[in-house]
């Protein structure tokens, strides 16, 4: 499954719709801020003894520096609007609403388009001495709020309740012992998902009923489980973000349903991996048409 975006060339970026660099009328200067994100460390004092006990640490968001140029010779009129418009990508309503994220797209020869989430944080004239002859020098900050490179292409799995085969709907009779189900093959499955970056992928899940009492995991990752109390009507579905500052549960696009999760559920443990691990999900449906539906970007922490 993928998504439908804008083709970018080698040092291009995309800011808001806005594309800049390479072959455009914004050629790039420099880009800070590609490499470690700052660490929050989690060290803690030893009492009574020299140095620190290392404890968990986190990192914080990326802050990338952009710097650039308006250069359209000899019409000072078509710098300024472009100026304008860099300025109108970075006062939206996004600024405004808590939750809500700018998407910054780049692309770097030798590898496909990412892209980071996070705020256009401001743009910056850093002179205006030659504006007159059409150029522009600007300084474009963008804060990352989380730090991986996403991919810019949307990977997904759509399993029936039986992911074992796409054309099980249950039992036959006379049912005869011994009673199996799943394939022996476990490669023959259908509920495979690949992450080709190196950090974990926050998943969005989507139950769509009827369903009773679903459960979803990832084989391999230890605690990636969510598990509901919730009877799903013909119709109903239950939406689920896992993305750290965005995880939500909600019923049929309306209001929390959190209160439905049950242990052991993890949504801070529930990430695809890197590489290739299996998607897995139960529930009570008689009529064999509930459906399973994960979403993915995957994660790199370099573009």
């Amino acid at each position: 499954m993928t998504g439908d975006t804008a083709y970018l060339a080698d040092w291009q970026i995309d800011l808001g719709g806005i594309l800049i660099g390479r072959g455009t009328s914004v050629p790039l200067r420099d880009i800070e801020g590609l490499g470690t994100p700052d660490r929050r460390s989690g060290d803690r004092p030893i009492p009574g003894e020299d140095g620190n006990y290392p404890g968990k640490d986190t990192y914080a968001p990326r802050v990338l520096r952009i710097s650039a140029g308006i250069r359209t010779p000899g019409d000072p009129a078509a710098a300024l609007d472009r100026f304008a418009a860099l300025e109108q990508a970075a006062d939206t309503e996004v600024r405004l609403t808590p939750g809500a994220v700018d998407v910054l797209r780049i692309r770097r020869p030798g590898a496909p388009v990412r892209r980071l989430y996070g705020r256009l944080a401001g743009v910056e004239a850093v002179s205006l001495a030659d504006a007159p002859f059409g150029w522009i020098p600007i300084q474009i900050s963008f804060v990352g709020l989380d730090p991986a490179w996403c991919s810019d292409t949307l990977s997904g799995l759509n399993l029936p309740l039986d992911v074992s085969s796409q054309d099980k709907q249950g039992f036959t009779a006379p049912l005869r012992a011994p009673i199996t189900t799943g394939s022996a093959d476990p490669a023959s499955r259908p509920g495979w998902a690949l992450n080709s970056g190196n950090r974990p992928a926050w998943p969005s899940v989507r139950i769509l009923g009827p369903a009773v009492n679903p459960r979803v995991w990832i084989a391999g990752v230890p605690d990636a489980v969510l598990a509901f109390s919730v009877v799903l009507g013909d119709g109903e579905s239950l939406d689920v973000e896992t993305r750290p500052g965005t995880r939500t549960v909600m019923r049929n696009g309306q209001g929390s349903a959190a209160g439905t999760l049950v242990r052991p559920s993890r949504l801070d443990r529930f990430f695809v991996p890197p590489g290739r691990s299996e998607v897995r999900w139960s529930a009570q449906d008689a009529t064999g048409t509930s459906r399973l539906v994960l979403t993915w970007r995957d994660a790199a922490s370099s573009i």
